[in-house]
C-alpha cells in the first residue's frame, strides 16, 4: 500500500495524542479517524512486520503499551513513525494510514483472531524463531 493513489483523500490534519496512545488523521474528504498506536505498530508497513511476501508477516505481541516517540513527514505522500519499542522502518502513506482508519475494526478483530490461532497474547513479549525473546525493534 505505499505510495499515493490519483484522487485519494489526503490528510488535513495530524494529532497525536499521546495519552490515549491515537494517532487521530483528518482527511480532505471530512473522514477524521483515531488510530491507536497498537493497531499502527502491529500493522506497521514494514518487511519487519509485513514480511517480504504474502504468507510472511511476523505476529506482533506486546505492543498494547507502545507509545508514538516522533512521527516524522516523507515527502508529500507519508508519515514515518518511530515507536518507543524502537520500530522505525514502517513508511505509512496517506492511502495506508486511510485504510487502517476506515478498516480499523476489522483488523483488530482480525489481529485478536491471529493471537488466539496462534495461542498468543497482546501483552506477551516477542519471541524469536528460535523461542528466545525477539530484540524489541522486531
Amino acid at each position: 500500500m505505499a505510495g499515493l493513489q490519483a484522487g485519494a483523500p489526503t490528510p488535513t490534519a495530524i494529532t497525536v495524542h499521546g495519552q490515549s496512545r491515537v494517532l487521530e488523521v483528518a482527511f480532505s474528504d471530512k473522514s477524521v479517524f483515531r488510530i491507536s498506536f497498537e493497531l499502527m505498530r502491529v500493522y506497521s508497513p514494514s518487511a519487519e512486520v509485513q514480511g517480504h511476501g504474502p504468507g510472511q508477516e511476523v505476529l506482533q505481541t506486546g505492543k498494547r503499551e507502545v507509545d508514538l516517540v516522533q512521527i516524522e513527514s516523507v515527502g508529500n505522500y507519508a508519515v514515518k513513525p518511530t515507536f518507543s519499542d524502537g520500530h522505525d522502518s514502517g513508511l505509512f502513506s496517506w492511502d495506508y494510514l486511510y485504510h487502517l482508519g476506515k478498516n480499523q475494526d476489522s483488523l483488530f478483530g482480525d489481529y485478536l483472531q491471529r493471537l488466539q490461532a496462534a495461542g498468543a497474547h497482546r501483552d506477551a513479549p516477542m519471541q524469536g524463531a528460535g523461542g528466545e525473546q525477539a530484540c524489541a525493534s522486531h
